[in-house]
């Protein structure tokens, strides 16, 4: 990495130096069109954001919390904070009210930026409460709020320059740039204080990683609210890429045909989508189309990392010119690389889309280590599915008792706020961040994750059961769009399975069967018949002890807003115990 970027908001002097003028160097949509910003407006509003802040009698070291989706505001107010030193706490718009409440009130922030009213009113009635905080502004123009063009007008009329610099050139690398607070699966939200040096070794650490340079664009959809996307921006502003954010989640895949971006960081949910939409239009065809179809998918299920062998590279080839040519075009058709981190990936989407040319790697980390540890990369010896790839430069891993990762390196965090007890618990006296995942380094150096310490349980019978492996291998069928394996303290394994309604009609479809409701349909007998045959095709591949043995299904998607998923789109485990405990209980009880 370039000398000159020590801390965050040196990426953007640096941008403008390097690399050519270009009018989208950030772009969100509003009103259905691309509203572009170029290095030269994007450092213009950043500057007065700062400026506005200093007239306001902010200083280095306070904290201002966002709550907004993807847009190039969220950039302008991160960047404008940070040269000034103030700490910049963004927060997920899909938390819960007790959530908001206690990290408004935790974090002592003095100024809250919200994207307009529906997220507005989510925190209203909290602030009389959240005494810390003295305004509120917002993104899109709300009656009875101030906007953030006031702030910026203002900024523009009070620019003092040499101060800004002077609070500049006195910000330490090391010093706390923001402050993250981790969508716990229990208990009150944890924050993490990551310096400029910790999220700048990771930009250092990963942005060889990505085929990209100045000619290239990005589509972002993830939240900038989770380290994951944050740091893959920073990186992209080190790059030079082009930053499009796409509208939301249902418009990603238009999104990204239009834009036609050659580099996309995803979590898996949105693959498993793709993926499951694409095999339901194979199902729909014809004849020899949907025979060449499916060939070329199993023929995609076998890619090998390395050592594919002449006729297998001679058939996928022709695969690619007939049938994986289409799936490049419907995700733009420039696509170099597809980023995906977050939960694990099943390792037969990596083997597909990369023998379809759209090569996945797999990452590793979390928010308190910046958040990359490990990823696969597209070098000799670099990809290897079923794996998070090798452990970053810089970065040092080791296999502790009981199989715990341990971390230590520039990327991990310097703590929780105002909880050193916690600190002190994470990161051991030698320096170690104990991560609370369960893995192994293969021969070839390749990270493994094979579970989370929390969640493995035993079962009465004294046997231990790591809920995410089984999950993950069960989530390779059609008919299962979510699962959480259960059966802590009992006599065997069991699981609520969420269906994949979509397939699910589909096959009902085929089958002759009515379709009604789903909550009808999964006490249908012929349908809970068919995802037993699916169970047992799963419960192969693990030991007696392993298996599912009774599953119930459930009648609706699991997403963050009905609660059973984590911002980051992790399974709440102890909330889903809850909401279905009579589910549970009827499957042992019988």
């Amino acid at each position: 990495m370039d000398k000159k970027i020590t801390r965050i908001f040196d990426l953007l002097p640096y941008y403008e130096q390097k690399f050519q003028p270009k009018d989208d160097v950030l772009a969100g949509k509003e009103n259905g069109e691309w509203i572009k910003y170029d290095i030269t407006k994007f450092r213009e509003i950043v500057d007065n954001i700062s400026y506005a802040l200093m007239h306001l009698g902010v200083e280095k070291g306070d904290k201002i919390a966002t709550i907004s989706n993807n847009c190039p505001e969220w950039n302008f107010i991160d960047f404008g904070l940070l040269q000034t030193g103030v700490i910049h706490v963004p927060i997920y718009p899909t938390i819960s009210e007790t959530d908001y409440k206690y990290i408004l009130k935790h974090s002592e922030v003095k100024y809250v930026f919200v994207a307009g009213k529906e997220l507005y009113r989510k925190i209203d009635h909290i602030l009389p409460e959240a005494d810390n905080v003295l305004d509120v502004y917002t993104f899109k123009t709300t009656e009875g709020l101030k906007h953030l063009s006031e702030l910026i007008t203002l900024g523009a009329e009070n620019q003092q320059p040499e101060k800004l610099e002077a609070i500049k050139s006195n910000i330490s690398p090391d010093e706390v740039a923001t402050l993250i607070y981790t969508s716990g699966t229990m208990g009150n939200p944890k924050g993490v204080m990551l310096s400029h040096s910790n999220l700048l070794s990771n930009v250092d650490a990963v942005n060889h990683i990505f085929p990209v340079d100045e000619h290239c664009r990005a589509v972002s959809y993830l939240p900038l609210c989770h380290v994951y996307e944050r740091t893959n921006i920073y990186t992209y502003f080190y790059l030079g890429v082009s930053i499009y954010y796409a509208e939301n989640m249902g418009t990603i895949v238009d999104n990204i045909c239009e834009v036609q971006p050659e580099i996309l960081t995803t979590v898996p949910r949105l693959l498993e989508k793709v993926y499951d939409k694409i095999i339901a239009k194979g199902l729909k065809l014809k004849g020899i189309k949907k025979q060449l179809f499916f060939w070329a998918v199993n023929l995609g299920l076998r890619f090998k990392a390395e050592n594919n062998g002449f006729f297998y590279k001679l058939q996928l080839a022709i695969a690619n010119k007939l049938i994986f040519s289409k799936w490049r075009e419907a995700l733009g058709g420039k696509m170099r690389v597809i980023v995906s981190g977050g939960a694990a990936l099943q390792p037969r989407l990596s083997k597909v889309f990369t023998a379809a040319q759209i090569p996945v790697l797999e990452g590793y980390g979390l928010t308190e280590t910046s958040p990359v540890i490990a990823v696969n990369t597209l070098e000799p010896g670099g990809l290897k599915f079923g794996t998070v790839g090798k452990v970053i430069k810089n970065v040092e891993v080791k296999i502790a008792e009981g199989d715990e990762i341990l971390v230590k390196g520039p990327n991990v965090m310097k703590g929780y706020f105002k909880n050193e007890a916690l600190t002190a618990e994470a990161i051991d006296k030698e320096g170690w961040f104990h991560t609370g995942d369960v893995g192994v380094i293969d021969e070839s150096g390749h990270l493994k994750i094979t579970g989370r310490i929390k969640e493995i349980f035993k079962t009465s019978m004294g046997k231990y059961i790591s809920p995410a492996l089984i999950e993950n291998r069960f989530k390779e069928s059609a008919f299962i769009d979510g699962i959480m394996v259960i059966g802590e303290h009992q006599k065997f394994a069991a699981a609520l399975i969420v269906p994949n309604f979509e397939h699910l009609r589909s096959w009902c479809k085929i089958k002759g069967i009515k379709y009604t409701s789903d909550s009808e349909m999964i006490t249908h007998k012929d349908i809970k018949l068919r995802f037993k045959k699916e169970v047992d095709r799963y419960n192969e591949f693990f030991g007696d002890y392993e298996k599912v043995k009774k599953f119930e299904l459930t009648d609706h998607e699991w997403t963050v807003q009905s609660g059973e998923l984590t911002a980051n789109l992790k399974l709440k485990r102890s909330f889903i115990a809850k909401k279905y405990k009579e589910k549970i209980d009827k499957i042992y009880s019988a």
